[in-house]
């Protein structure tokens, strides 16, 4: 499951030079490649949006000092991962250093929009990824077909899946789905 560090320390080098491509969103390293990911459509945005603000409101109540915020890089240098969720739940203060990305130790939630192009990378990939990596809690959402699924156990052994419209619980947080759209 985890690659040579020498290796993944020399995928990094040559993802970090790669030139700014149109339509190229992210891009990632697992499995010993780089992955060069497309640019999400604008429903995978608003469903960013709409869960990071609904994550937002109880963040305060639940874990002072936290924030759900997409962007930002996940990186396992031990296991040779780099990803990019498009919405994880961490301290606001790791944003501030200078390391080039987050430790998963910092993560307590990952959200990943499954896309159009590669759903298999989010629900397989990503599972085996994240559940290596110990995050306690990832959500998958899936506006190809208006559902998705919560993992929520160490290892993520077993799922909990829901459909647009329902109010889930995902750790300590309520989320209405009913604000998520498929895709046209």
């Amino acid at each position: 499951m985890s690659i040579d560090p020498a290796v993944y320390a020399r995928l990094r080098e040559i993802a970090d030079q790669l030139p700014q491509v149109p339509g190229i969103g992210k891009i990632e390293i697992a499995g010993g490649e780089i992955v060069m990911m497309m640019s999400p459509v604008k429903r995978h945005e608003l469903a960013v949006i709409r869960l990071a603000r609904q994550l937002n409101a109880q963040l305060p109540n639940t874990h002072p000092g936290y924030i759900a915020h997409g962007g930002a890089d996940l990186e396992d240098v031990g296991l040779g991962r780099l990803r990019n969720p498009d919405l994880m739940v961490f301290p606001e203060a790791a944003l501030d250093d200078e390391e080039r990305a987050l430790l998963p130790h910092e993560i307590l939630l990952v959200v990943e929009i499954v896309s159009k192009s590669n759903p298999e990378n989010d629900y397989h990939d990503k599972v085996r990824d994240y559940a290596a990596m110990g995050i306690p809690l990832y959500l998958l959402v899936d506006p190809r077909k208006g559902t998705g699924i919560v993992h929520d156990e160490p290892g993520y052994p077993s799922r909990k899946e829901f459909a647009f419209g329902d109010t889930i619980t995902v750790g300590p947080w309520s989320i209405d789905t009913g604000v998520l759209r498929t895709y046209a």
